[in-house]
């Protein structure tokens, strides 16, 4: 990566569930350099499920940036069913609009870290999304993602452990559009 290089820098594409069998593979080579140093769990193993789960709902939504040829980053989601948002069983109140945008997923190349790409692609991600709240998890160990993600917006409202190997997530919600 060049020294200088910064987000304005990336160009960022917009993908959806038709595209999902060319963008498949750039997905989880993104994702094997991202966590690289935790791919011996068997759960960050399973990265190409999940890429098939989410990619299979006709609401699935991604952005990939691209530093001239090269994907560097990514962000996914789609649209949770409506009345049956799992993040509701965290807050006292719902609030009065609902209709939630599941944030799944969040990756970028490590070279390519500490140049906004995070925030460029959550950001390329969220300004199309016509819900009123988004939801994501964050990994507990993780307290610096977690106040990243504070500064978009985002509050924790509880946490979760979805599968029995997963670790245990921050539950995170905000209102759309992004601050």
């Amino acid at each position: 990566m060049e020294p200088s290089l910064n987000a304005s820098e990336l160009v960022v594409r917009h993908f959806t569930h038709e595209d999902l069998p060319q963008i498949r593979q750039v997905l989880i080579d993104i994702h094997g350099d991202a966590y690289a140093d935790a791919m011996d769990n068997e759960f960050n193993q399973r990265f190409p499920w999940f890429v098939d789960h989410w990619g299979g709902n006709p609401g699935f939504a991604c952005v990939i940036a691209f530093h001239g040829e090269d994907p560097v980053a990514f962000a996914y989601g789609a649209p949770a069913t409506p009345m049956r948002e799992w993040w509701r069983e965290h807050v006292r109140k719902a609030p009065e609009d609902t209709r939630t945008f599941s944030y799944s997923e969040l990756a970028v190349r490590t070279e390519y870290r500490r140049i906004r790409a995070a925030e460029l692609v959550t950001r390329a991600l969220l300004e199309r999304r016509d819900e009123d709240l988004v939801v994501l998890l964050v990994d507990t160990e993780h307290p610096r993602v977690q106040a990243l993600y504070e500064t978009w917006g985002f509050r924790k409202v509880g946490e979760r452990q979805p599968f029995p190997d997963s670790p245990v997530y921050a539950v995170m919600l905000t209102e759309l559009p992004l601050s």
